[in-house]
C-alpha cells in the first residue's frame, strides 16, 4: 500500500489552521525550553521557532504563573503576526490549571495530556475527566501523549500480573509496549465517552529506543485511525540525537505511519533550539514527503579537493537560501523545491550539476581554475577569478526571479 493510501485512512484533526491526518502533509512541531512565566523569553523563542518553520509550538504549563502568562504570550504573538498554534503541555496539575485559568484554556490551540501523570486511583479518572471537560467546553483538540518514562504504573502492574498468570508469559518488553499502547487507546476511549470528538484526538506513544518506537507505532497504527505524533521522547545531543531520530522516523514515515513529528534534541549549552525544526524539515524533505527550502547538494571532498573553497561556498549558499525563504515564500511559490549543486571537482561535478536546477562544478586540485555553471541541465556560463561566490549567488537569484515569480 502506498504512503498516501495509508495516510488517507487517518482521521483528520485541526489545530488552529493546521491539519493533521486524513492525507494532510506531515506537520513539523517543536517545544520551547524557556520558563513559560517569562513572557518575553517565551514569546521570543516561539517566534524564532515559528520563523524557522515550526507549524505547532508546545509550551510547558506547569504552575499558576505559567498558566496566567499564556493569554499574554498568545496575544503578543498575534500582535507580531505570528499565528502559530500554541499547545499547552500539562503534567500532574493540568486539571487545576485548566479549570482555574479559563483564559489560558481558551488561548491554547491544543492540550497535551500524559495519562501516566494525571493522578492515581480514583483521582486519575476524575482529573482526566476534568481536563477533557475543559477541552469539550472550548472545542480544543487533545494529544494523549504516553511516554515509557512516565508510564501508568497501575496499568503496567495489572498487565504484568495478567502476564505472569498466563500459560505462556510474554517477554517484559512486549508487556511494556502493550501497556504504552493500551494506556493511549484506553484514554482516548474514555475521552470520547466524556464527549470529546473522535476528530479531536491525536495519539503518541514515545520511547527513547529506536527499535521499540518502530515496533510500538507499527502496532498502534494497526489498532487506531487517530493521527499519530512521532518522535523519540529523548533523542539525545548532537549527531546522536539526529541519527537516532532519523533512523526511527524514516522507517515509520516510509511505511505511511505518522502525521506530525518532533525531533527532541538536547541543545548544546547555549545552543539554538531551532535546530530541531531544521532537522525535522530535512528528514521530510530528503525523503521527498515535503519541501521547505531549496536543497543544496554538495560532495564530501577527497584528495582531489584539497582546497576548502567549495565547502565554504556550499555552506554560504545553504545559509543564503534559508535566509531568503521568509521573503521567497511570499513572493516565489514553489521555490522550496529547487535543488542547487555545489561540487568540488570534475569527477561528479558536471553530472551532479546537470541533475540540479542550478549547479556549479568548482575546480579540484590540478584542474583548470574555472567553474562551469549548469542551469536546468545545460551549461550556461563559466566563472573564474575572485568573485565566483558572488556571481553564483546572483545567478541563483536571477533563476528564482525568472522561474518562481507568479
Amino acid at each position: 500500500m502506498s504512503v498516501k493510501a495509508v495516510q488517507l485512512m487517518d482521521t483528520q484533526v485541526k489545530v488552529g489552521q493546521v491539519v493533521m491526518g486524513g492525507g494532510a502533509p506531515v506537520v513539523v512541531q517543536s517545544m520551547t525550553n524557556t520558563d513559560t512565566a517569562d513572557i518575553e523569553a517565551t514569546v521570543k523563542q516561539v517566534a524564532q521557532l515559528a520563523k524557522t518553520g515550526s507549524e505547532l509550538v508546545r509550551i510547558t504549563v506547569n504552575n499558576e504563573a505559567a498558566a496566567a502568562a499564556v493569554p499574554e504570550i498568545v496575544a503578543r504573538l498575534d500582535a507580531m503576526g505570528i499565528n502559530v498554534p500554541i499547545v499547552g503541555d500539562f503534567h500532574y496539575n493540568g486539571h487545576k490549571l485548566l479549570t482555574r485559568y479559563p483564559e489560558c484554556a481558551k488561548a491554547l490551540a491544543k492540550y497535551r495530556i500524559n495519562p501516566g501523570n494525571v493522578g492515581r486511583g480514583k483521582k486519575k479518572d476524575e482529573q482526566f475527566a476534568a481536563m477533557i471537560d475543559v477541552a469539550c467546553q472550548y472545542d480544543k483538540p487533545v494529544r494523549i501523549g504516553v511516554n515509557w518514562g512516565s508510564l501508568d504504573q497501575a496499568l503496567l502492574a495489572k498487565m504484568l500480573d495478567d502476564n505472569a498468570k498466563s500459560a505462556q508469559p510474554r517477554p517484559l518488553e512486549d508487556i511494556q509496549r502493550e501497556t504504552l499502547i493500551a494506556s493511549a487507546l484506553q484514554s482516548a476511549e474514555m475521552a470520547e465517552s466524556l464527549g470529546l470528538g473522535h476528530n479531536k484526538i491525536v495519539i503518541s506513544c514515545k520511547t527513547s529506543s529506536v527499535q521499540e518506537l518502530i515496533k510500538t507505532y507499527r502496532e498502534l497504527h494497526k489498532r487506531c485511525d487517530y493521527p499519530l505524533h512521532l518522535g523519540l521522547t529523548e533523542a539525545g545531543m548532537g549527531s546522536k540525537g539526529i541519527v537516532a531520530s532519523t533512523a526511527a522516523l524514516a522507517v515509520l514515515l516510509q511505511e505511511g505511519i505518522g502525521d506530525t513529528i518532533r525531533i527532541s534534541l538536547t541543545p548544546e549549552p547555549g545552543g539554538d533550539r531551532c535546530k530541531e525544526v531544521v532537522v525535522a524539515q530535512e528528514i521530510l524533505q530528503t525523503m521527498g514527503l515535503r519541501s521547505f527550502t531549496p536543497m543544496v547538494i554538495a560532495c564530501p571532498g577527497c584528495g582531489r579537493t584539497t582546497s576548502t573553497y567549495f565547502q565554504k561556498l556550499a555552506s554560504d549558499i545553504q545559509s543564503y537560501l534559508r535566509q531568503q525563504m521568509p521573503v521567497w515564500n511570499k513572493q516565489h511559490p514553489g521555490v522550496e523545491t529547487m535543488n542547487v549543486a555545489v561540487m568540488g571537482c570534475v569527477v561528479n561535478g558536471p553530472g551532479e550539476s546537470k541533475h540540479a536546477n542550478i549547479g556549479i562544478s568548482l575546480p579540484g586540485t590540478g584542474e583548470r581554475p574555472v567553474a562551469p555553471v549548469f542551469i536546468d541541465g545545460e551549461r550556461s556560463v563559466t566563472l573564474k577569478g575572485d568573485h565566483i561566490a558572488e556571481e553564483f549567488q546572483a545567478i541563483i537569484e536571477a533563476y528564482v526571479q525568472k522561474n518562481y515569480t507568479p
